[in-house]
């Protein structure tokens, strides 16, 4: 049972406007009010009701202290039908504005339309020093039903809802070690994001498949690529919203540059992860996992290129599209350990995985579409520094109560710099020592 069983998704609404206007508790209460919620539910948000040093102790070794990271809340979100309050646990500025400002210029179009591969992750067990490797592939495959019998032995609470090991597939693998065996377990994690699962299966079936190969195994883990657990996302983002048909031509230019290009595309998924990391953060998912993964999908091919693509439609819209591996999940880990992430799954009114999934996969595209747009209309410093400047402010040493006018100042004199703001500051306060 997830966090958010009980209510309906449909009673969401992300179309909040002025967000950013009101304080931190006035904006809590207005998400949890367009969330269908009561404000108490997400109380973990606040930092004096999060995660506490007593269970932080218990989630890893070692504790000494817990580090804040701002969550904000992405609106404007309408994903296949259903409108959604996104969660987003990032240090960066500008990233939760401009990911709510992009699914507003698409939201028009119908949102973010997404497809889904499965719930499918890969163990790999490795075979050393086989004599005749192709003939124990051929053994191993022989092998399959008693190899996956045995490993679902290892879990029948998975087995029981529908999930758990259902196929392998074997490669001969050259290396510089020499040639290698290569099994693939694969495993149907359901809503779990499933390493756990998946190792436990990997190491119980590694003795048998010795036996089965005559040898010797050595690694037996799962692959954070998990190129079976594929998450699709589109989206229509309206040409006039975005600045005109030059702008909409110069996205796909640019976008035809990351395709083709390691170093601009090393960039570029950067500004897909940004929205996909925030959320993966946000609902206590392993973000290290999630990043390897789609990293090693823009390799696939041998070379680094660019996760999405942006095109022109015959209306002269822009059409984005992304395919990421998203191995995430709502029970076990984190997701359930920590009450902020519980707060930010009931935020989202997910029910499954791949609804996780979808909401992750969308931010990232709208993620990505902001950045493109702001390089290719005005150049990404103008309005990434413009909301940098509160944090420049803060850095030079100004008050809760003096930032918004030191920003102001700074950004108004173009001069967004920690030295500049100090003497700003330094010049507030004589005003009002005056006064």
């Amino acid at each position: 049972m997830t966090a958010s069983q009980g209510r309906s998704p449909m009673t969401i609404n992300s179309r909040i406007s002025g967000l950013r206007d009101h304080t931190p508790e006035e904006r809590l209460a207005l998400v949890a009010e367009g969330a269908g919620l009561e404000t108490a539910s997400l109380d973990a948000l606040q930092p004096h009701a999060g995660l506490s040093l007593a269970q932080a102790d218990h989630m890893i070794e070692n504790v000494v202290g817990i580090i804040g990271i701002p969550v904000g809340v992405a609106t404007n979100f309408r994903i296949d039908g259903t409108d959604r309050l996104v969660p987003m646990a990032t240090e960066e500025p500008s990233v939760v504005a401009a990911a709510s400002n992009a699914a507003r210029m698409a939201r028009g179009h119908g949102g973010f339309t997404t497809s889904y591969t499965g719930d499918v992750m890969i163990a790999q067990i490795q075979v050393l020093d086989a004599i005749d490797p192709h003939a124990t592939r051929f053994a191993l495959l022989e092998a399959r039903d008693e190899l996956l019998a045995l490993a679902n032995e290892q879990d029948p609470v998975l087995v029981s809802f529908g999930g758990g090991a259902f196929d392998i597939s074997v490669r001969v693998l050259p290396t510089r070690a020499g040639v290698q065996v290569i099994l693939h377990l694969h495993v149907d994690v359901r809503d779990a994001m499933g390493a756990n699962a998946v190792n436990t299966m990997a190491e119980a079936i590694a003795p048998r498949i010795a036996e089965l190969a005559g040898t010797r195994t050595l690694l037996r883990i799962l692959t954070n690529k998990a190129e079976l657990r594929l998450t699709r996302a589109r989206a229509v983002f309206d040409a006039e919203l975005l600045g005109g048909p030059q702008v909409v031509d110069d996205i796909v230019a640019a976008s035809a540059f990351a395709e083709a290009d390691a170093y601009r595309a090393a960039t570029h998924n950067k500004g897909i992860m940004n929205g996909i990391t925030a959320v993966v953060l946000a609902t206590g998912n392993d973000t290290r996992a999630v990043e390897s993964g789609c990293h090693s999908h823009a390799a696939r091919h041998g070379g680094y290129t660019a996760l999405s693509q942006f095109e022109k439609d015959a209306d002269g819209n822009l059409v984005g599209t992304l395919e990421v591996p998203l191995a995430v999940g709502l029970v076990g880990g984190a997701t359930r350990a920590h009450p902020t992430a519980q707060a930010s799954v009931r935020l989202l009114g997910v029910q499954t995985a791949r609804e996780l999934a979808s909401i992750i996969a969308s931010v990232g595209l709208a993620q990505n579409l902001a950045a493109c747009r702001a390089l290719a209309a005005e150049g990404i410093q103008r309005g990434h520094m413009t909301l940098h400047a509160r944090t420049i402010a803060a850095s030079a040493g100004a008050e809760v109560d003096e930032i918004g006018e030191v920003a102001a100042r700074i950004v108004a004199e173009r001069r967004i710099r920690v030295e500049f703001a100090r003497e700003v500051l330094a010049e507030l306060r004589a005003e009002k020592t005056s006064a």
